[in-house]
């Protein structure tokens, strides 16, 4: 049919080249773009998807940014106890230096003090000046502040992590089932009915010690305490001194011991012990204190008790004379909160505390703090104090160690392997992203080739159509 009005076959071509034309125009987008989907009408389902993984794997990468921050925190503040160790190694030294006072004179001694007081000042100052970008980091401004504590009850406390959560506060109740004891042996007479030496032996160290027959039991206690310090075992005679004295380990928990052996040789006596209940013995262990702390069972050192779960991680020492019975407590608020998870939850935060190590917050007040080993205090080296001043610093080692274990293993357990994980998560997120919304360049030139052609097949096959109705002038004879 010839038909000059309507040129159906210039409006189907015509279609069809604007269908090659957008075909082509997306195809150059994606290639000039490197995304397969550039806006909604590409693949909807699939903008909806790769926009999910955009934001997860934004959310990782700053997760993993904050975790390597955290360890920049950690390994400055580990670095500086570094140094607060040494400090405390070199006045211990001075300590032991200065109680050899048979060979040192009262201004050698006093020489030590001098120094002594130096490296306590400078301990406090690393505690003050210790910062990470303007956050102190070992004055105490990082660690826990706790309300309603029994100090006549609790007398040392150290919270190393916290998980408050929805809660302003995380409550602590401690429930001791169970109480810490010294180890005993019972001598139950006046006097020793024969002539005998012992050996005594304590976790301090061991020695031996002679009685004639007939040495009352307070001279034989007054013996033993005499070196108490060389054995930790201490006497203490019964109230009733027909009933003689016991024997007793300096501390508590199942380490401590208190052992004694009757050595052989010409006219040895005998030497008998009972432990509490009545029974002879020659040995006694001392026990541990068992508590239940916020519904976990915590088995002590003693009477210190440790709990680590995944809300609480605390260290707490009881008062030698508690017993049994029940104390409350509550950490209201502080500690370092690390956000080391792509979502802002408590499973994905991490809180430790890092205590203060100025000198009046090293030690404890069973055996005393740093800061009375200063000039001032009442352990100072002239005062003829050393045993108890090396006391305090062994302490204060202590817990400077411990503190840079801690910090140490929440580096390399914690920090170290979450920043691993999370680069793994990203890779494995970041491939499924690209798989949804990166084009494919074979395909996409392929499909460049096959619209250009289209394209070009299109205007050619256009223009044909647009000469088609000139054959009808051959109709009318033109």
């Amino acid at each position: 049919m010839a038909r000059i009005n309507t040129n159906v076959g210039a409006v189907t071509a015509q279609r069809n080249l604007n269908s090659s034309y957008r075909a082509l125009g997306s195809t150059l987008e994606r290639l000039s773009t490197g995304l397969r989907i550039n806006r909604g009408k590409d693949d909807p389902a699939g903008l909806i998807m790769s926009e999910r993984l955009r934001a997860e794997v934004s959310a990782v990468g700053q997760a993993i940014s904050n975790t390597q921050r955290a360890s920049n925190i950690i390994a400055t503040t580990e670095g500086a106890l570094n140094e607060v160790a040494a400090l405390l190694t070199d006045i211990q030294d001075l300590i032991v230096e200065a109680a050899n006072s048979g060979a040192l004179s009262d201004d050698e001694i006093r020489a030590n003090q001098l120094q002594v007081d130096s490296a306590i000042e400078s301990i406090t100052r690393i505690a003050n000046t210790t910062t990470f970008a303007g956050r102190a980091l070992l004055n105490g401004s990082l660690d826990y502040i706790t309300s309603g504590v029994d100090t006549s009850v609790v007398q040392s406390l150290t919270i190393h992590g916290a998980q408050f959560g929805t809660r302003s506060y995380v409550p602590v109740n401690v429930e001791v089932l169970v109480s810490a004891q010294t180890a005993n042996l019972y001598f139950g007479t006046s006097a020793v009915s024969q002539s005998v030496t012992i050996e005594l032996m304590g976790n301090d160290g061991v020695t031996t010690l002679s009685f004639v027959s007939g040495t009352a039991a307070s001279a034989v206690a007054a013996a033993v305490n005499a070196v108490s310090d060389a054995t930790g075992v201490e006497a203490t005679l019964s109230s009733d001194a027909s009933r003689g004295f016991v024997m007793s380990s300096k501390g508590y928990g199942s380490k401590e011991f208190v052992s004694v052996s009757t050595l052989p040789g010409p006219g040895a006596g005998t030497f008998t012990l009972t432990d509490d209940t009545g029974v002879a013995t020659q040995r006694d262990e001392g026990r541990d204190a068992t508590a239940v702390i916020n519904g976990g069972l915590s088995i002590g050192d003693g009477n210190n008790l440790v709990l680590k779960t995944s809300t609480l991680d605390l260290q707490l020492g009881l008062a030698d004379s508690f017993g049994l019975g029940t104390t409350s407590f509550a950490i209201t608020e502080g500690g370092a909160l690390f956000q080391v998870g792509p979502q802002v939850n408590s499973n994905l935060q991490i809180g430790i505390g890092v205590q203060s190590v100025a000198a009046s917050g090293l030690g404890n007040t069973a055996v005393g703090f740093l800061s009375q080993v200063s000039s001032s205090g009442e352990y100072a080296l002239p005062k003829g104090k050393a045993a108890e001043a090396q006391a305090i610093v062994t302490e204060a080692i202590n817990q400077v160690s411990i503190m840079r274990g801690r910090l140490g293993a929440f580096e390399k357990n914690t920090l170290d392997t979450n920043v691993s994980q999370l680069s793994i998560t990203m890779e494995n997120l970041m491939s499924a992203e690209s798989n949804i919304r990166d084009a494919d360049f074979a395909f996409e030139t392929s499909r460049l080739t096959r619209n250009q052609i289209l394209v070009q097949s299109g205007t050619s096959v256009l223009a044909l159509a647009n000469q088609t109705p000139q054959t009808v002038l051959q109709l009318l004879g033109g």
